[in-house]
């Protein structure tokens, strides 16, 4: 007979369970592009978190007689309309970027799992209702939806944060779901309901560890939604507010100096881009190495 611990997973299962993890690893670690995004990801985290010794000059410290200066060996990336040097502004922008991209995803997690789980394990009437208001909020576009709830809590990145997480509530509730509606038949589950164990258990036990790889990476996807989510909020007024430093009004301010200093505009475009592939890689990569039919 199979030994059990103590949290009711044999012995076996544990095993499997480190060697399924040691292949994930070993195949993500193979992959290149993967490696690629997480170089990138790390990158850009690591000048978020040392921002303030990264970055060679106050970014809220103007200069009149350095206003809309091209590129140079004192600015590198040249300064903007009134004379703030911009590589400062795009590391600490970064700040912004990370923190509500991420902070937005756990948000729509912490809110979208628990109503998956639900959804998914007890379905009858609760699941149809559950399923029709997340179709019903899916068939509005992510941004558009975005906006209306950014709107109406105001402009300030905490609730911009807020806003796009709501958003993406939806999208876990439906992963959710699926996953749970997945798992709830296999033979494990089916034998703790047989004895008798408390649904609350099987879910904190049996399903959600099960459940927890997809969500993982859709997370790691829907990070790139939400930077994105963060810029064009930003750029409309509704998320980081001036002077504090942002891609996204970064990119607001420039639009007005495209033919007289294009450099303005230039940084903190790429620094997007790199940032959402980096994301975009990495989750891509974790998918690979997740997917159950490759273990």
């Amino acid at each position: 007979m199979t030994a059990a611990s103590p949290a009711g997973v044999s012995t076996a299962g544990a095993e499997a369970l480190a060697q399924r993890r040691n292949r994930a690893l070993a195949k993500f670690m193979s992959n290149p592009t993967a490696l690629f995004g997480a170089v990138l990801v790390l990158t850009f985290v690591v000048l978020a978190v040392f921002a303030h010794w990264v970055a060679p000059y106050d970014p809220n410290k103007t200069n009149f007689l350095m206003l809309r200066k091209a590129p140079s060996a004192m600015h590198w990336l040249g300064t903007d309309e009134i004379g703030r040097d911009i590589l400062s502004r795009l590391i600490h922008g970064g700040i912004a970027s990370l923190y509500a991209g991420v902070v937005s995803v756990f948000i729509a997690l912490f809110v979208g799992m628990p109503i998956g789980l639900v959804a998914g394990w007890f379905g009858g009437w609760l699941d149809a209702l559950i399923s029709r208001a997340t179709d019903a909020l899916l068939a509005v576009p992510f941004l558009i939806l975005a906006i209306a709830f950014a709107a109406a809590l105001g402009p300030s990145l905490t609730n911009a944060m807020i806003a796009i997480g709501l958003s993406q509530v939806p999208i876990f509730v439906r992963l959710t779901r699926g996953q749970v509606l997945a798992v709830k038949t296999e033979d494990f589950v089916e034998g703790a309901r047989a004895v008798g164990v408390p649904n609350r258990l099987i879910l904190l036990r049996h399903i959600t560890p099960n459940i927890f790889a997809p969500l993982v990476v859709q997370a790691t996807l829907t990070v790139a939604t939400a930077i994105i989510a963060e810029a064009s909020l930003s750029f409309l007024g509704l998320g980081q507010q001036p002077p504090a430093p942002s891609w996204g009004s970064m990119l607001n301010t420039a639009k007005n100096y495209m033919d007289s200093a294009p450099w303005m505009s230039i940084s903190p475009g790429i620094a997007i881009v790199l940032v959402v592939l980096g994301f975009n890689l990495l989750g891509d990569g974790l998918r690979d190495a997740l997917d159950p039919r490759e273990q």
